[in-house]
């Protein structure tokens, strides 16, 4: 695979960890709202489990933020030894 190809593949790579953040973000608002409306309904069951579901959907939020960073930094570092860094329009 060419460099720029493969430059393409890892710019590609980060839009869809950020779309997935954006939908994990989403489920976690979910949650959020489920747990509001069972503060209205009291349901000790309900209570616990959407704690640890909202839980482990804010360690995947965290993972992924993660992932991102980490990734964005070798996708920098890749464009950088490769001499492919876009140069600004004049």
């Amino acid at each position: 695979m060419e460099a720029t190809q493969k430059l393409e593949l890892m710019d590609k790579i980060l839009r869809e960890l950020d779309d997935l953040k954006n939908s994990e973000t989403a489920v976690v608002q979910k949650i959020a709202k489920l747990e509001i409306d069972n503060m209205t309904l009291s349901d000790k069951m309900l209570d616990t489990k959407l704690s640890d579901i909202y839980s482990e959907a804010i360690n995947m939020v965290d993972h992924i933020n993660e992932t991102q960073t980490e990734f964005d930094l070798k996708r920098n570092k890749f464009e950088q030894e490769n001499n492919l860094a876009q140069k600004p329009a004049e």
